[in-house]
Formats: C-alpha cells, structure tokens, sequence
C-alpha cells in the first residue's frame, strides 16, 4: 500500500528524517495510514543516550528561543557554530560563530518592532545527533508586512551544544519579502 503524505510540512519533515538517516525507509522509520483522517503516524524506535541528550538540548533550546531566556541560549550554543540561514535577504547566509547568530537574531527583533515569536514547536525528529524540528514563526512589522511561516531546522548537537544549525524554510519568498535586503 502506498501511503501519501498530505501536509506539505510532514512530508518534508519525513523526507528530513530519511535524509539524516542515510538509511532506507524500511530501516529506520515505519509508517501507517489512518484512513479515517488520511493522516500519518510515524513511529520510531527508542532512541538511544545520545539521541536523548540531542533531543533534550533542542527541546531546551526552542523553549528558551519562545521565554527569550538568553542565558541558557547562550550556554547551548557553541562558540564556533555554523549557521545556514536560507534565502536571499538580509539575514541570509552562513554565521560562523555565536556572536554572528546573535547579532543575526538581534537584528531581526528589531527589523519586526520585537514581535517575532516562536509560536509553536510542532515536531521534533531525531537521528544520532541530528534533530529535525517542524517549528512555526509569527512577526509583524510597523509598516505591515508580516511573517507567518514554518520551517524545518535541524541541529547538530555535540556535548549539549548546539554546533551547527541548517534552516529550511517552508516560503522563502515570503522571508525573503518581510526581512528585505
């Protein structure tokens, strides 16, 4: 039976995970059809310490992000991280350390009058050190251009820090129109 994924955003979020694994579907992940809603569930195994530790960093991470807590943001992300930001706009590219992330971060609070919020955390995917999140971003600018989008990060996580952070965003263009060059 061939099972088709409805939710734009759970596919790619099912296509991240088979991605990370660099294994067969058959290997990692199984799937099952919920006729009645045509929804899928997707079921892992166990995962094991350092999957725990991966996914508890995140989870500690994205709660931070939505308390604006920046002390633990700055415990859990390390010195020397890479982060991929997509698009062509001004906050687009590659920062390779903390200090370019949060000044990336800093720029965007201000480029939305402070109302970027991350709404929801609505999935959380885990491979080894790899954690794929389905998250959901709201801003609004004074101006009103607003910012309404989910993307898909996934981080890697080495000793409970986060070194590397590649973003993956559902509507580019409308990132790309809301932050501007």
């Amino acid at each position: 039976m061939k099972t088709q994924l409805t939710s734009k955003p759970l596919a790619v979020a099912f296509a991240l995970s088979l991605t990370l694994s660099g294994q067969s579907p058959a290997q990692t992940v199984s799937t099952t059809a919920l006729s009645a809603t045509n929804q899928v569930a997707i079921k892992q195994a166990k995962p094991n310490n350092m999957e725990n530790q991966a996914a508890q960093t995140v989870k500690t991470f994205l709660t931070a992000v939505q308390k604006g807590d920046q002390a633990t943001l700055g415990a859990l992300i390390h010195p020397t991280i890479t982060w991929n930001q997509p698009g062509s706009n001004r906050f687009s590219g590659k920062k390779r350390s903390n200090m370019e992330v949060f000044q990336m971060v800093g720029d965007m609070f201000e480029a939305s009058a402070n109302t970027l919020q991350l709404t929801d955390i609505k999935q959380l995917t885990v491979n080894g050190n790899k954690v794929a999140c389905l998250i959901h971003w709201k801003a609004v600018q004074p101006g009103g251009g607003v910012l309404d989008v989910d993307n898909i990060d996934v981080y890697t996580i080495e000793d409970g820090k986060i070194v590397e952070a590649t973003i993956y965003s559902e509507n580019v263009a409308q990132e790309d129109a809301f932050w501007g060059k």
